[in-house]
């Protein structure tokens, strides 16, 4: 039987890189897939949109629901969510995976920019959390999975993109928070980071460029490991920030080479906030 069968996945910013991987993982595990993002038609450069990602949901023999959602419109998101659970007759698990990144520093970055990251990261992962709480006490196997990093406090990961660090901390803090507050209703709560960098438009055309590309591994790797996190029925991992490779490892999984992004013997580059 697969894993998840049965159950429902809100996942946010769906319609590329890791939310497009993470909703085709959770579809061959049987899950039914809300796919909602911004992304109702083509854009020149990045390819996926919502529609296509729901098609290939379905050629897996999945139930898939494209919608249309901006995160930082704390109205949009409730009707969504609430449009979701009614369609399927509930839901499960929530993945916050949008994001927004500008690798700089407070002297350069616009005010607008910061806004935006601190909307589309950490006030996202409250609102959605938020709205989805109602329909995750029904669920025998509610979670709710953030894609931030653990904390890692050196000076290094803040004196030169502060503002990110903090957007991307402050998730975490809330995971930490929600793990506490929501135990009693039998909600998990967990953030997974990359161990490596994961090779998505994000990296070629905000933080680094496509020479990048090489050094990092695809977004199937988080996929999988969000998955087995989704796949725990009790609330053992509840709390914790996790690592892509471990969760895996735990698993049994001892062969990586096959999510490389490309093949060779360039180094893997571990992801920001990793030692």
């Amino acid at each position: 039987m697969n894993r998840l069968t049965d159950k429902t996945v809100f996942i946010t910013g769906a319609s590329r890189g890791i939310g497009r991987a993470i909703a085709l993982a959770c579809a061959r595990e049987g899950a039914r897939v809300v796919i909602a993002a911004k992304s109702d038609s083509p854009h020149p450069k990045l390819p996926g949109t919502i529609h296509t990602v729901a098609d290939e949901v379905r050629e897996l023999g999945g139930e898939a629901l494209p919608l249309v959602l901006d995160v930082r419109d704390e109205d949009m998101v409730k009707a969504r969510i609430d449009e979701a659970a009614r369609h399927f007759g509930g839901l499960d698990m929530l993945v916050n995976n949008a994001g927004a990144i500008r690798l700089q520093g407070v002297e350069k970055l616009k005010a607008s920019r910061y806004d935006l990251m601190h909307q589309v990261n950490a006030r996202a992962v409250f609102v959605c959390s938020q709205a989805a709480l109602p329909w995750l006490k029904q669920s025998s196997q509610a979670h709710i999975l953030s894609l931030s990093p653990p904390l890692n406090l050196k000076p290094k990961w803040f004196a030169q993109y502060g503002p990110y660090t903090t957007t991307k901390y402050a998730m975490t803090m809330l995971t930490m928070g929600m793990a506490e507050e929501f135990r009693r209703h039998g909600i998990s709560v967990c953030s997974l980071w990359p161990k490596t960098l994961i090779s998505t438009a994000a990296i070629e055309f905000e933080a680094g460029g496509p020479t990048l590309m090489a050094q990092g591994r695809k977004p199937d790797i988080m996929a999988d490991a969000a998955v087995g996190i989704l796949a725990t029925a009790d609330q053992s991992l509840s709390g914790q920030a996790l690592i892509d490779e471990d969760v895996l490892r735990a698993a049994g999984v001892t062969e990586f080479d096959h999510y490389r992004f490309a093949q060779g013997d360039k180094p893997l580059l571990p992801d920001l906030f990793l030692d």
